[in-house]
């Protein structure tokens, strides 16, 4: 770990991580605030959660478009053009400017994605390849870091100040994010923009492809997909434990959230040096087990049981995506890297949104409990399927030659 922050560019990195970050999850709650309070719609407010979200279904083309643009410069210039357009929301004064406030949304949700797929085809290129599980770790961490403090502050300051103020923020932390990102040194060879031979359709059919036929990530993905299903199941349940289950107020949700988070802080911090020690996947089977293990302990009607089954779960899903976006980073050809790590993105994190709706469907058929331990079973079982390989190889580095010539060494770009 002291070797990651050590290094310039995994710094460089964090750093914006942290800065944008920070500005993205104050948003996130605001913008439901603010629809709330032009509209009065509580539907609507829910939807402007969805913009957020919704293009993560779109991973797969978005980042085969990142992958023709080239990685670099669509890592600087989305965080430009989403600064610019946040200004937009200036204009928002009533209930009829409302749909910009939806527009922008959407986009910030396509910035999500593209942002993602770029940082992860860009980074095996800034940092030595004996760090990326490390700078991966910190990178979770420091996202849920963000999440705990951001929203409350974004509140408060859209409370004291308004909208406008939230929206200046958000711009200024997106304008650090681009500053920060362009300085990152590549080696020449990754910092020259390849030339396009194929378009962004034949590209994500290829991403999809290259993701379902290794064996490695086939099962690292679709193990963690069914696991992040049943994490959507076991969210959805949480006001059932804590109301019928503990018989608190629906706020102690929050402490059972900021528990969580605190497992997910540590979890990506200790995730790294677990990965080097035992690979990709061992350490999604020891997450998802862990996961499986908290999912059934949230059915034992006894406070500190619940709350330490909000740890294990905060612990255990970080080693889980981890696992499977080192992986991702580490195999996939660099020419392709964006599309791949969208699509393992899309294919991981849809599941969430489908379990929820899953988990409030079974709740109106049966109590909590029985859907919890069913949770609990499924995830036991994606565990096992991920274990199990579909040919034997090792967990050890492979790449394609063309992956090989444009990783970087240890000293190559400082």
């Amino acid at each position: 770990m002291r070797a990651a922050l050590a290094d310039r560019n995994a710094r460089r990195y964090l750093s914006a991580v942290v800065v944008s970050g920070f500005g993205t999850m104050a948003m996130s709650l605001v913008a439901g605030i603010w629809v709330k309070s032009l509209t009065g719609s509580d539907s609507l407010a829910g939807l402007a959660s969805f913009c957020f979200w919704a293009p993560t279904a779109a991973g797969p083309v978005l980042g085969a478009v990142t992958d023709v643009l080239g990685p670099r410069p669509v890592l600087v210039w989305t965080n430009v053009v989403m600064g610019a357009a946040l200004c937009l929301l200036f204009l928002v004064r009533s209930p009829a400017q409302v749909w910009l406030l939806f527009a922008v949304l959407l986009l910030y949700g396509v910035s999500f994605v593209v942002l993602d797929a770029a940082e992860a085809a860009v980074l095996p290129a800034a940092v030595p390849e004996t760090l990326l599980a490390e700078v991966n770790g910190l990178r979770m961490s420091a996202s849920e870091g963000t999440r705990l403090a951001a929203p409350l502050l974004g509140a408060g300051l859209f409370a004291a100040a308004g909208g406008d103020a939230v929206v200046a923020l958000d711009a200024a932390t997106f304008a650090a994010g681009a500053w920060l990102l362009g300085t990152l040194r590549l080696p020449a060879a990754s910092a020259r923009r390849a030339r396009v031979t194929r378009g962004w359709v034949a590209r994500t059919a290829e991403g999809a492809r290259f993701l379902f036929r290794d064996p490695l990530l086939r099962r690292l993905v679709l193990s963690g997909a069914a696991l992040m299903l049943v994490s959507g199941v076991n969210g959805a349940i949480v006001f059932a434990v804590v109301d019928h289950g503990l018989h608190r107020e629906p706020a102690f949700t929050g402490v059972l959230s900021a528990v969580q988070g605190g497992g997910t802080v540590l979890g990506g911090l200790i995730a790294g040096p677990l990965l080097r020690r035992a690979g990709e996947a061992r350490l999604s089977a020891a997450g998802g087990l862990l996961f499986a293990v908290s999912v059934a302990l949230r059915a034992v009607p006894w406070e500190p049981v619940v709350t330490a089954a909000s740890l294990l779960s905060g612990l255990g899903l970080p080693w889980v995506l981890v696992a499977a976006f080192t992986a991702v980073q580490r195999i996939a050809p660099r020419d392709l890297l964006a599309t791949v790590s969208a699509t393992a993105n899309s294919v991981l994190f849809v599941p969430t949104a489908v379990g929820m709706a899953l988990g409030a469907g079974l709740l109106a058929l049966t109590s909590y409990r029985p859907v919890l331990y069913a949770a609990a079973i499924a995830g036991a079982l994606a565990v096992a399927c991920g274990v199990c390989p579909g040919r034997p190889r090792s967990d050890g580095a492979r790449r394609s030659p063309a992956a090989t010539t444009s990783s970087r060494s240890p000293d190559a770009g400082r």
